[in-house]
């Protein structure tokens, strides 16, 4: 019997971009379920989102935050692995095959190479650095859609409760039990943040968050600039 997957897709005023990340999502050729998990949007996103999705939980405001949001999904999620969305991302037919495939072999857990839609000239670059980053280091970004078995996700205690870097700091507690499968996608992802902040702007911003986190800087602390 096939491996089935959750698709995990926080939102927070998405109204713009939850059809289409759902419907493309929907569209592809695997044995799955959409769980969208809002974090109190005060747009049409949860409106948009419920004809769509499988599930939709919406949850107090008070509560909100991606970490909780996605932990929350994964709690109700039945999917033999999960997958963590962005409310901008999208996955290509042939991610889909790929996923499939790993899935089948049993990995443990993996991401996608990225590849970032947008105005600036910068983006291929800072996509390809990205790709090439995590390969190293064993680190995936949640822009890459991670994935992981929905049994190993339950035994780490999931993502940790914080407001920035919870990709991190999955990925580290992941990486102990196993290096991250690489799979080529890729996942196509809005690069509306470099275009709105400026590309340059933000490449600074984000390396400067992952030094100082990587320095000890609370993610409390980081969140606060990079909000």
């Amino acid at each position: 019997m096939a491996n089935t997957l959750s698709i995990i897709i926080p939102t927070l005023n998405e109204a713009e971009t939850i059809e289409r990340t759902l419907r493309s999502a929907g569209a592809l050729d695997l044995a799955k379920e959409l769980v969208v998990v809002d974090g109190a949007s005060t747009d049409e996103t949860v409106t948009l989102a419920a004809p769509l999705a499988d599930r939709v939980i919406q949850m107090p405001q008070d509560q909100r935050g991606r970490a909780r949001q996605m932990n929350t999904g994964a709690a109700i999620a039945n999917g033999d692995y999960l997958l963590f969305l962005h409310a901008d991302t999208e996955l290509s037919s042939q991610a889909a095959k790929e996923l499939s495939s790993a899935m089948a072999k049993h990995v443990v857990w993996g991401r996608f190479n990225v590849q970032i839609t947008g105005q600036s000239f910068m983006l291929g670059m800072v996509a390809c650095t990205m790709n090439w980053r995590s390969r190293v280091t064993g680190i995936a970004t949640g822009d890459q859609a991670i994935f992981v078995r929905h049994d190993v996700f339950e035994s780490i205690g999931g993502f940790s409760d914080q407001p920035l870097m919870e990709d991190i700091e999955l990925s580290k507690s992941l990486r102990k039990l196993a290096g991250p499968t690489c799979l080529q996608g890729p996942v196509i992802t809005s690069g509306r943040r470099w275009d709105k902040n400026g590309a340059f702007k933000t490449i600074i911003l984000m390396w400067q968050l992952r030094w100082h986190y990587w320095r000890g800087t609370s993610a409390e602390q980081l969140a606060k600039a990079y909000r």
